[in-house]
């Protein structure tokens, strides 16, 4: 079997491949042809988009690829190996750490504790340091600014890990956990391939570990990239497929009312404020479910969000009475959540700025943008920069206003790596 071969039992164009590579169909043309072999950092996620390891990968580059010439398709592909996917977890969940910077340093008697249990293999204390570098990022002003310290953990670490032997469930979802982690480092940074790329793998070890929420919640970030494009039909598709895996997981858990959230920001996109509402009004069922309804790791939603959310929902859809209400909801709640986010904050301010700009209110725009602009900075968060940068397409005739015009210029300046 052949590269071209293994994408079409897959059902994958090539037009599709490339988009979920975050490269052009010449490129997948060219690693099917022969002409040019995958970089390291395409590789993880074309070997993950491929459902295969890399070492499966490896044999399938190897194949004779003579260009122009189509392969027989046959309907057997590679079967799943797990001691390959334990393999690819081992090696590749740190090299995209160093890449992403999800790793922080820890005080050194739990240094050494978690590393003498991952020695023997204690998935526990896998489960324990992701939920400590989760921590870590949520407390984080600048989410990069965990990056240089990668350098000195990951000598240790990677030790630790090459000594791990077996396949148990437990490591695949701990392993799942930290792709997810370093998506949301790369997505802050606007390294938005880097992202889908971590999704991807999140997604395909969630599934071979049969864990239905971490499954889902992969599938949920990876719909944000599409978002952050606006491919929101693509985006509503994923979303589907999220909602089908969280009702397989556990109802105790807020996955399918996230899921709800985030198919509601999708309809907003597509215009459509009757599934919007109705998917609105399923996220806020999170305040039936109890205290362990979240981990604060890759699954944090509980509600405390609904205000900011439904109010960027309403500006999306034009309702700007409905949407300036509920943002202004959602900055009070800010204001009173202790350590609150600077990303979250000028988010929610970049849309009642926004707001301004639809109402041609230049004092509106101008109040709103600066505070964002400050926090963007204060943060690093190139995220909320290219919120920012979205803004400016709505100014309009507010554009030859020259408070609007130097707020703009700043925000042309803001980095968005």
């Amino acid at each position: 079997m052949g590269l071209a071969e293994r994408r079409r039992t897959l059902g994958y164009s090539q037009e599709k491949l490339a988009q979920l590579l975050g490269v052009d169909r010449t490129t997948v043309g060219r690693w099917e042809s022969g002409k040019i072999d995958p970089q390291p950092p395409q590789r993880r996620g074309l070997a993950a988009a491929l459902e295969i390891s890399l070492q499966e990968l490896d044999f399938l580059l190897a194949q004779p690829r003579p260009a122009g010439q189509e392969i027989a398709r046959h309907q057997s592909s590679a079967p799943s190996n797990a001691g390959d996917s334990d393999e690819m977890i081992r090696r590749e969940f740190l090299r995209i750490l160093t890449v992403s910077g999800a790793l922080t340093a820890l005080p050194i008697e739990e240094a050494e504790a978690l590393a003498e249990g991952v020695r023997r293999g204690m998935p526990r204390d896998f489960a324990r340091m992701n939920s400590h570098l989760w921590q870590v990022y949520q407390l984080a002003r600048s989410k990069g600014s965990v990056y240089p310290v990668v350098r000195d953990q990951l000598k240790t670490l990677n030790e630790a890990l090459a000594g791990i032997r077996g396949s148990g469930r437990p490591l695949l979802s701990a392993a799942a956990d930290l792709f997810q982690l370093a998506g949301e480092v790369a997505f802050d940074g606007n390294r938005y391939s880097d992202a889908a790329a971590s999704y991807s793998l999140a997604a395909s070890v969630s599934k071979d570990a049969e864990a239905y929420d971490l499954w889902a919640c992969a599938l949920v970030r990876h719909a944000y990239v599409d978002m952050s494009e606006q491919r929101y039909r693509q985006a509503e598709q994923m979303l589907v497929a999220a909602a089908r895996l969280a009702v397989r997981g556990d109802s105790s858990l807020s996955t399918r009312q996230w899921v709800a959230s985030v198919q509601a920001e999708a309809y907003a996109g597509l215009g459509d404020l009757d599934a919007c509402e109705r998917a609105m009004d399923q996220a806020e069922t999170v305040r039936e479910l109890g205290a362990d309804s979240v981990n604060g790791g890759w699954l944090r939603f509980d509600g405390a969000r609904l205000a900011e959310e439904r109010g960027s929902r309403y500006a999306q859809l034009g309702r700007l009475d409905l949407a300036e209400e509920a943002l202004n909801e959602a900055l009070e709640q800010l204001a009173l959540t202790p350590g609150q986010s600077y990303r979250r904050r000028g988010v929610v301010l970049t849309d009642l700025a926004a707001i301004g700009a639809k109402r041609r209110d230049a004092e509106q725009v101008v109040a709103y943008g600066r505070e964002a602009i400050g926090l963007a900075r204060a943060s690093s968060s190139g995220y909320v920069a290219r919120r920012l940068q979205a803004l400016c397409d709505e100014f309009g005739p507010l554009g030859r206003d020259h408070r609007v015009a130097d707020m703009g210029a700043e925000i042309a300046m803001l980095s968005t790596p």
